[in-house]
């Protein structure tokens, strides 16, 4: 008997006892083991039948103990992207299930994605800097309204961050995905689409995932397509962006930018993006909300039954061959 046939581990970045919902474990023979990236395992990998990779703590963290895992059939990330998780798969052994978090992260990505456009629009670093300074800086601003909104990554959390838009009045919404199709609010055009888009977009909306086609996705042909005056909001990922393209368009005035993911990340002491004329930047908390744990323990326990009941599971982004 191999440990393919008798693992029944799965390995919790929160305590067992902080989840409702989870299967019994004397029903379910399910062995629960708390892990949230400390050095040490709490159990032989080789036991573990179900990983939820510990969120937040990078990829060298998530894929660790991946290779060992011989006996893994599912694993389970806390974030909508699985770019942290990508270079363990190839060590993974044939039929293992990869899940990412959707349901999870939408509405606090929305909310972010929101609020950065309106801050960034209205000036809102300003008034923080000037109330510092204790000066009054009256004028003129940008309104969301009458603005058209492009939002490039058209999934689960594109589709939040439009339902947000609707009450401010925008001039039009246009949705750009890896493929073509039509959604409950309208057309959602082709990325090949995009160099006719840009032009006419006064707000450009990155909620892509992270993949080979969309590393340096923003290059400095797509930057100089953006209208002048344009704003660029980055809730996808770091790398989607050339920071080296970007930087030459913000410094020269054209076009402004609100990043909550940033090339690289965490952003170092000294880079020029920190103090780039334009640039508003919050610490990739898209999903780091107080709605962020109820909604993943929901997530694992959810995910947890079925495996326990030999269901099939939710969120299946792929199976490894």
């Amino acid at each position: 008997m191999t440990f393919e046939d008798t693992a029944t581990d799965v390995w919790l970045p929160v305590p067992a006892d902080e989840i409702e919902g989870l299967p019994d474990p004397g029903e379910s023979g399910l062995n629960y083991r708390f892990w949230d990236g400390g050095p040490e395992f709490p159990a032989d990998p080789a036991r573990c039948a179900f990983y939820v990779v510990p969120y937040m703590k990078g990829s060298e963290i998530a894929v660790r103990p991946l290779a060992a895992m011989t006996s893994v059939r599912a694993v389970q990330t806390l974030s909508a992207g699985i770019d942290h998780v990508t270079p363990g798969i190839a060590s993974l052994r044939s039929g293992v299930a990869l899940c990412n978090a959707k349901g999870v992260h939408e509405a606090s990505t929305a909310e972010l994605t929101l609020a950065l456009i309106l801050a960034s629009l209205r000036g809102i670093p300003g008034f923080v800097r000037g109330q510092d300074a204790e000066e009054w800086r009256a004028g003129f601003y940008p309104a969301l309204a009458d603005k058209s909104v492009l939002i490039v990554g058209y999934g689960s959390i594109g589709a939040a961050i439009e339902d947000r838009l609707a009450p401010f009045e925008c001039a039009r919404v246009a949705r750009v995905a890896r493929s073509a199709r039509t959604s409950e609010r309208g057309p959602v055009q082709a990325l090949a689409e995009l160099p006719a888009l840009l032009p006419e977009a006064d707000v450009v909306v990155l909620s892509t995932p992270l993949t080979p086609a969309t590393h340096h996705l923003v290059d400095a042909g797509f930057l100089a397509r953006m209208k002048d005056g344009a704003l660029l909001v980055n809730v996808a990922r770091g790398p989607v962006v050339d920071t080296t393209a970007l930087l030459k368009e913000v410094e020269s005035g054209r076009i402004t930018a609100a990043l909550d993911v940033t090339d690289p990340e965490p952003l170092p002491s000294g880079h020029p993006l920190w103090h780039a004329p334009g640039v508003l930047i919050s610490p990739h908390v898209g999903g780091s909300t107080s709605a962020f744990m109820p909604r993943a323990k929901r997530l694992i326990a959810g995910q947890l039954r079925r495996f326990a009941a030999g269901e099939g599971l939710a969120n299946v982004l792929l199976t490894t061959g």
